[in-house]
This record gives C-alpha cells, structure tokens and sequence, in this order.
C-alpha cells in the first residue's frame, strides 16, 4: 500500500498530509531553534523521520527505507514570518503555497515550518507529512511526540547519539528484489503493475480489494453501482496549486442540536456539511432540484461501544448520500441518520476511544488513515471525501506555548476539487478545508456557510424541534 502511494503521485496530487496548530506565543516568544532543539532531542521516538526512500534499480522490488546519511534538521524544520497584520486569511494563504509543493524525494518525507507574526502574538506550526510516513494506526506523527499535556513537562531526552546504517549498494538492492520475487511471485506482480499503470487506474484497481493496516481491518461496505452525483464544480481535472480555509465550529452546538433533534454528533456533522454546501454550491450557480444528492465518503468505525474500550475494531469507508435538495435542515439531518443508521455498531467517525488512547495526540495517524480509505474508491464514486476524528478535549503544550486550534488537510486525489477534514479539540470542531486553487475560488465563503448551515440547525432545535420530532416518530419522514 505504501509503494502504491509512492508510484501514484504526481505534480499535481502530491501525497502528503498536512495540519495546522496555532498556538498562543510564550511571553518570551517561540523561536525557530527552540522547536528545533525539541525535535532534535525527540525524533529518536520516530526514527521514520530521518529515513529516506530508496527504489530498486530497474523497478525490480518495492522501494525500501534507508537512512539518511545526510541528514538536516534545519532545511526539515524551518521558519516562517507573515506581514502584518498576520490574519488567519493570511495564514491559509500561506499554507496552501506549502501545501501546494510536493515534499522533496531526495530527503525523508516530512517538512515541518514556524509561521510566526500571527495577530494576538500567535505562531502556528505546519506540518507537512508524505502518506507513506504514517501507515494508518501503526505510525505515528512527528507533532505526536512534541506535544505535551502540561506546559511545564520536562522535556524527554533521547538515549544515545544517532548513527545512520550503511546504505545497500544497487547491486544489493537487485538480488534482494529477485529473491523476493522468487519466493513471492503476486508480490512482483503487483509491484510492475503499479509502476506501469497511471495514479487514476491504481486507484481504482486498489478500490476492488482489501488491505490491512495493522490491526484496522478495512472493508468496502455499500459501494454503489450508479455514479455520484455530477457535480462538475467540484469533480474536474486538478492541478497543483492549492486554497485552504480553515475555522473552529463550537462542539457544544452540535451538542445542544442533538439534545434538541437527536441523533449523533456525527450525524449533525453530516448534515452541516450538506447545508453549506447546498448553499455555497447554489451561490455559486450549480442548479440544486429537490432530488439532487451529492455522495460523500466517510470513514467510520464499526467497533461498538462495548468493545471500543477493548480493541481497535474494523474501520470502514461508507459512501453517504447528502441530501442537497432538501430545504428543511431537520429533514436533511433525519435523512443522514436514517442512512448511517443502517450500519449495524457503528458507533462514532473513526471514533473508538482506544485509538486515542494509543498515543497522546492521535488525530494526524487517524487523518492518514482515512485518506487511505478514501483513496482506495475510484473518484468517479464520490464527489467529496469526509474524515472527522476526535481530538483531546483538554489543552496541549509545546513546551510552554499552548494549543489553541488544530486543523487538518486531507490531499486530493485526481478529479477531487474539494475535502474536508475536521477534527475536536478543547471544546471545537476545527475544519480544515482544502480545494484545487483554480477550480475552487470562493472556499473562504464556505467556511461561512458552515457557520450558517450549524445556526440553522440550532434555530430550528429550539424553536420546531419538540413539535417535529413527533412527526418524525410517526415515521413520516424518516421514510
């Protein structure tokens, strides 16, 4: 799975990850050679970090890892100042040219940069991370090991100096490779196959099977016959550059709309994203009729709550029919739970708590996880790819500066215009939404079509909630 990522590249969808935290500045500042010293003393917990990919000469085997001899902690970690008056339109700006430059094969797959200048006398760190560096649950994230629970933490120190292994010559490379495929000959196979074939039909041979990404079992439950919705706006050939916009949504809301309408947090999530963008897609001309649908996919857990304490259970990639046509919003969030209702145990968005549990900080693994899932469906499937994954709901550190806002990017696969991704953290929903630069001109405004798309659901919680949901036990409308 790692080498298909490698071989689907291209110029215009690099494979990486990426996540934004903003963080409120120290009263003495945060400098560039302070985060540095912390990864320095650190990056032993994720020795990944300082490998770099190697391939076989003549594409005879997989890519391996090797160390990287030359290794460079300052061109990895670098640094960043906005002009004033540093805004968060700024800073989205900024983050999408990064965003935008696929990572440097060269060097170990990561990039990770100190954007200060920040209104408020904040600085965000951007992390930059390929897929084939964080393999589903069994990676872990460089900013998982730099982030703490208590501001005052002593630092972990590394045990022992770092000495990189002899890299193997080519010709070891080859007679390691025809070994293996001698004794594995389906292994070979697929290795010239996915060095021959373009990103868009990998894509779609991976979407016919089945992989497992260590203890997550990954299966294809309701994978459609008929085409997503055509929604050419948001399905067209990508190129390179990118638009971000990223915003915070209260979790109490959502919270407050379920305890009004029922329903899961998830659910209402769903059925946010569908109003915004019914909204942003009809200010932006696409015709909306009553039956207009736009699939998503989502990947969800499908580990029940009695186990969720236990075990790590199956993670699924469902498509979800959001029902755009509808202009009733509580209409719409019935239609969403009626769907999401019929996988048995499902239990929460790449949500069983034990995932969290496995490290400190986990949303980025999680976030790598289900772009996998995502990408393992041909795009011609779905029009928008959805990963929601719960964050710490109490404050993190790095060093003494602390977390205030964490907001991840998903990359986009060929003809995906749009994705969006989001995570909790401390009290919010934080939304990182990324979008081909050219096909997409106007994301900033959905971010406000969120906050709408949320209000609407609210108002009509406290104001029709006790007299609709009587409608809807009658099973009128869940129909």
């Amino acid at each position: 799975m790692d080498a298909s990522f490698w071989f689907m590249e291209s110029a215009a969808t690099p494979m990486h990850v990426g996540n934004i935290g903003i963080f409120e500045g120290p009263v003495g500042g945060f400098e560039l050679p302070k985060l540095q010293a912390l990864i320095a003393e650190r990056i032993a917990f994720v020795p990944r970090y300082r490998q770099r990919i190697r391939e076989v000469p003549l594409q005879l085997g997989r890519p391996i890892w090797v160390d990287d001899d030359d290794f460079d902690l300052q061109h990895q970690v670098r640094g960043l100042t906005l002009a004033k008056p540093g805004s968060r339109q700024q800073l989205d700006e900024l983050v999408g040219r990064l965003m935008s430059r696929p990572l440097d094969r060269s060097r170990p797959l990561w990039e990770m940069s100190l954007i200060s200048g920040l209104a408020g006398g904040c600085f965000a760190i951007v992390t930059k991370t390929h897929q084939v560096m964080i393999d589903g649950l069994m990676g872990i994230d460089i900013s998982q090991v730099i982030l703490d629970d208590d501001a005052a933490v002593a630092t972990p120190r590394s045990v022992g100096s770092w000495q990189p292994a002899p890299e193997p010559s080519g010709f070891e490379l080859m007679t390691s490779a025809i070994s293996e495929s001698l004794a594995h000959p389906g292994i070979a196979f697929d290795v010239a196959l996915t060095a021959a074939k373009s990103a868009a039909t990998i894509a779609s041979n991976l979407g016919r099977k089945s992989f497992s990404f260590g203890t997550a079992a990954i299966s294809f439950a309701r994978v459609a016959a008929e085409p997503a919705m055509n929604v050419t706006a948001l399905n067209p050939p990508i190129g390179a550059d990118r638009r971000l916009a990223t915003g915070d949504l209260d979790l109490a809301a959502f919270k407050q709309v379920r305890r009004g309408l029922g329903g899961s947090v998830n659910d209402i999530v769903l059925a946010v994203i569908a109003g915004a963008l019914r909204t942003w897609l009809m200010g932006r001309g696409v015709p909306i009729s009553a039956r207009s649908q736009l699939r998503v996919v989502v990947p969800i857990s499908t580990e029940s709550k009695a186990n969720a304490a236990n075990s790590i259970g199956p993670v699924s990639a469902f498509l979800v029919d959001l029902p755009l046509g509808e202009p009733d919003p509580i209409v719409r969030l019935r239609q969403i739970s009626y769907q999401l209702a019929q996988y048995q145990d499902v239990s929460q968005l790449l949500g069983a708590e034990a995932m969290i549990n496995m490290a400190s900080y986990g949303p980025p693994t999680l976030h790598a996880l289900g772009v996998r899932l995502a990408s393992n469906l041909s795009s011609r499937l779905y029009n928008v790819a959805v990963v929601n994954v719960p964050g710490p709901q109490r404050p993190m550190y790095v060093a003494d500066a602390r977390l205030i806002g964490s907001y991840p990017l998903m990359p986009l696969p060929q003809n995906q215009a749009l994705s969006i991704s989001l995570m909790s953290y401390d009290g919010n929903l934080c939304f990182g939404i990324n979008a081909d630069r050219v096909a997409v001109t106007e994301v900033e405004s959905l971010m406000g079509c969120l906050r709408e798309s949320l209000a609407e659901l609210e108002q009509a919680a406290t104001v029709r909630g006790d007299r609709y949901l009587r409608v809807v036990d009658k099973g009128e409308v869940a129909k």
